[in-house]
């Protein structure tokens, strides 16, 4: 894989933690809204299982960008349920933002060394 496409990759990373942490923070939100559905974003990983770039089975499974999209949904058996219909568990969303942040900062990670070792190939 050449380095920008790794540059790429965790590009598409990058910014699907922080859509994902966009979910968690509307979750979080409606804690307290009778009836709200925790909703999720799946994992980059499992979005990119099986990806083929050159074609598409569904429109919106590839933006016109080359970057992946994926939809939020309501999570399938949430764990609890509260009176109101409420599926929100602050613990439950409060895990998930800390492994978004981690998500996040591995792919800026992986973004800056790609970039260093770019720029030392170029010489500067």
């Amino acid at each position: 894989m050449l380095t920008p496409d790794i540059m790429q990759l965790a590009q598409n990373s990058a910014l699907h933690a922080a859509a994902r942490q966009g979910v968690i923070s509307t979750n979080i939100a409606h804690a307290d809204t009778p009836g709200y559905r925790a909703r999720v974003l799946p994992e980059f990983g499992a979005m990119m299982r099986g990806f083929e770039p050159l074609r598409a089975t569904r429109p919106g499974h590839l933006s016109s960008d080359g970057h992946v999209s994926a939809q939020a949904r309501p999570e399938r058996a949430p764990a609890t349920q509260k009176p109101n219909g409420n599926t929100v568990s602050l613990e439950h969303q409060m895990m998930q933002a800390a492994r978004a942040r981690l998500d996040h900062e591995t792919a800026l990670s992986v973004y800056s060394s790609a970039r260093n070792i770019l720029r030392a190939s170029l010489g500067r």
